[in-house]
């Protein structure tokens, strides 16, 4: 691969105009200057539309550039030009979703560059991998999702959590008046919560006496520097810096080997407890894996990160803005605390699945701020989707869930309201609610067709349980000024830039 790079025509030509435009940065003057007109990004010879696509990124305004731009585009679908001739169609079309996440499922797969992209962090754990292996381990995967011992289990872990850690913190916030960044508070509750339904480890990432662990930073510096790897102009930008153990790859190599160390210590103890017992008394993720006979010690490592991963962020996003949203719409608030408080002190599992309102609301919040905003896909052969778009092998399909939430052609004009009702019908003359889904092409927040997300039912489950302990004692209110709107930030699951700051107030009445 040096040798590849090292080549004469690289150094004389790609390299330097590599060099420039990634240390280009556009001026104080471009950066201040906005426009209420939304055009499709110009293109030029050899960088595309690098430029546009640069100072979005410089502002942290990349995923709602993309979103204004599929709102002026035919069937909301638009080719970007990316540097080197490479292309991404984005899409935020329901029938183009469809095609590419079930018609055509096939030929639409994690592309080379997603592979080798999150390869060093994932390996080919069921998140990084296509065919046989990918449906192996969906398999697998999916026989342990659908047992109730592990829905128990996950229970279990939720409420320890919430009543000695999370529901403590509050508490004392709101006695002693303190601000919090419920943004971190969300997410140290979820990394607790996944680690220990996936390894039986309890990190203690939410203990107030507790400094980070290491396992924990090590995570979020992989997660965060393995996704910042998409926005270079170029995959040969950032393996250089690795090949050369240089910089933000240099950070990665460490924090990498520390999460994979640390886990496989964690699999090899379960193994000897195993070969020890003959059978595992516990009942996380590994244990299941390992005692039903998948003891290939890289197999259980990558599975089990993957899944740390996916629950990770995701939940810990969509309450963030869901406490946010509801701080706007009191109306909202009052009806999930009137919904909790018709409901026992301590939810059962039935009970909490028939908090409609709140399962209304929070999917709701998800249309407007999706925990994953946008995803893709790569085509393995030539393809025309549905609206007559010509795709060739090699291009990457990206479709935009944040701008399909914001689509009027799907949600009508009032898309841009917080409005849990669209989500909700009356039954006859009862005045209960009953809630009416979306078709998951339209709403793809837990991806659509035979990749569509396992753990769903799991992560609704967690945030009613969140929502129900947290409204039925507390009111969250952010600490900012009156109008002022939280920024939109996307790594590989989205955040609210530089946090949530709140006071905890008690709940009165």
């Amino acid at each position: 691969m040096l040798l590849q790079l090292l080549h004469p025509f690289f150094f004389l030509f790609i390299l330097p105009v590599l060099i420039f435009f990634l240390f280009l940065k556009p001026s104080s003057e471009k950066k201040a200057k906005e426009t209420a007109t939304v055009t499709l990004p110009k293109a030029y010879p050899l960088i595309g539309s690098y430029l546009a696509i640069k100072a979005k990124e410089n502002t942290n305004s990349n995923i709602q550039w993309l979103s204004d731009i599929l709102q002026i585009s035919p069937a909301a679908t638009f080719t970007l030009h990316r540097p080197l001739g490479r292309r991404q169609v984005i899409t935020g079309n329901p029938a183009t979703i469809q095609h590419i996440l079930k018609t055509r499922f096939s030929i639409y797969q994690k592309g080379h560059n997603f592979l080798e992209t999150l390869s060093d962090f994932l390996g080919t754990g069921i998140f990084n991998t296509n065919g046989d292996n990918w449906k192996f381990q969906r398999q697998v995967a999916s026989h342990e999702f659908n047992t109730n011992s592990l829905r128990k289990f996950v229970e279990h872990v939720v409420d320890t959590e919430l009543s000695n850690r999370l529901i403590p913190i509050l508490t004392s916030a709101s006695q002693d008046q303190k601000t919090l960044n419920f943004q971190d508070i969300l997410q140290r509750f979820a990394f607790d919560n996944i680690c220990k339904i996936a390894f039986g480890f309890d990190p203690e990432y939410l203990a107030p006496s507790v400094e980070r662990s290491k396992f924990a930073l090590a995570f979020e510096e992989a997660t965060v520097i393995s996704s910042k790897r998409f926005r270079e102009p170029s995959e040969l930008i950032w393996k250089i810096k690795r090949k050369l153990n240089i910089g933000s790859e240099k950070r990665l190599r460490i924090a990498v080997s520390e999460v994979h160390e640390f886990a496989k210590n964690i699999v090899r103890k379960k193994k000897r407890e195993l070969k020890e017992k003959s059978s595992l008394e516990s009942v996380d993720m590994l244990s299941r894996f390992l005692s039903s006979g998948h003891s290939d010690e890289d197999f259980v490592t990558d599975i089990v990160i993957s899944f740390i991963l996916a629950g990770k962020d995701t939940t810990s996003a969509a309450l963030t803005w869901f406490f946010w949203l509801l701080s706007k719409n009191p109306r909202v608030e009052n009806e999930i605390v009137k919904e909790i408080r018709d409901k026992s002190e301590t939810p059962a599992y039935d009970e909490v699945k028939d908090m409609v309102y709140t399962h209304a609301a929070l999917c709701e919040s998800m249309r407007l701020y999706p925990p994953v905003p946008t995803d893709s896909k790569e085509a393995v052969e030539d393809d025309v989707l549905p609206d007559g778009t010509v795709v060739k092998k090699g291009t990457v399909v990206v479709y935009h869930v944040y701008a399909m939430g914001r689509l009027e052609s799907i949600w009508g004009n009032d898309w841009a309201e917080f409005r849990p009702e669209r989500w909700l019908e009356k039954v006859g003359d009862s005045g209960k609610w009953k809630f009416v889904a979306r078709d998951s092409f339209s709403y793809p927040v837990f991806q659509a067709g035979p990749r569509i997300c396992l753990g769903k039912e799991m992560a609704f489950m967690q945030m009613k349980r969140v929502v129900a302990g947290v409204l039925r004692q507390f009111k969250v209110v952010p600490a900012v000024a009156e109008g002022v709107e939280p920024n939109f930030v996307s790594f590989l699951t989205s955040q609210m830039e530089g946090g949530f700051h709140v006071k905890i107030l008690e709940r009165l009445a």
